[in-house]
């Protein structure tokens, strides 16, 4: 059976992409595409069996170890199954649990679910009507199923500064972790996923719209780059939303319960 050696947990919008891209450029390991399989947590993909999981890592060489990546594997209360799933069918896995500053977390769940029309309304409104901001952010709570399953030794917690301050470190760490037997390099350059204020508000007008073929060549030939770039700003949120300082202080009392 072709099951992962390794999983990436979670947190949502802690660097897991870009984590996952830099242990698939490692010769010697095999990271699934999709990166987000969410096959334990979302109940239709669950409902496609385990061949089709195992599936997944056809492509990964006899020695080669094998991991993937899912955010939605840490999102209590909203995927109650996970943990009964994951445990029964690689209970051996070892799993990687990346942390950030839950405040800057949040903001950045925010950009992402405003993006996807998940999530509407001023941020400071957003915190008290969308529970999954917060929740999200509970570390503790979020581990604490995986401690009781896979024991703490199972677990390696990684923050986001360590990746954006010592990526190679912290490579070489995760390595380690994972029993990899070759000398880790971090690969400068490697395409950034899920940059938020980079990325378009979802429209299907729009896209319909703009990449039509005979759109596309009459917007490059002319249209100036500028002038392209100033309508995208109408789907971008460019500004990092401003918390209050009330809302700040609240915030700090609900991740201090965790």
């Amino acid at each position: 059976m072709a099951l992962p050696n390794f999983i990436i947990i979670g947190a949502m919008k802690s660097a897991t992409s870009t984590l996952h891209d830099q242990l698939a450029a490692q010769p010697g390991i095999f990271m699934t595409e999709p990166k987000e399989p969410n096959f334990f947590s979302n109940d239709e993909i669950w409902a496609r069996g385990m061949g089709w999981y195992e599936g997944l890592f056809e492509g990964a060489a006899p020695d080669d170890i094998r991991g993937e990546s899912s955010t939605h594997y840490t999102k209590l209360p909203t995927y109650p199954h996970t943990i009964e799933r994951m445990s029964a069918h690689v209970p051996h896995a070892k799993l990687i649990y990346m942390t950030r500053d839950p405040i800057d977390r949040l903001i950045s769940h925010y950009m992402h679910g405003w993006l996807e029309h998940t999530i509407e309304g001023d941020i400071n409104d957003a915190i008290h009507r969308y529970p999954e901001l917060v929740a999200y952010g509970r570390y503790d709570m979020q581990l604490a199923p995986f401690i009781a399953a896979y024991g703490r030794d199972a677990i390696l917690v990684i923050d986001f500064n360590d990746i954006v301050n010592r990526p190679q470190e912290t490579l070489e760490k995760v390595c380690g972790f994972i029993s990899y037997q070759g000398e880790p390099k971090w690969v400068a350059g490697l395409t950034r996923r899920n940059v938020s204020s980079e990325r378009l508000r979802d429209s299907r007008l729009r896209d319909h719209i703009v990449f039509n073929p005979l759109v596309s060549v009459m917007r490059e030939t002319f249209v100036p780059r500028s002038l392209r770039n100033w309508i995208k700003g109408f789907w971008q949120m460019k500004d990092k939303p401003k918390l209050t300082e009330e809302s700040i202080a609240w915030l700090r009392t609900q991740f201090d319960e965790s």
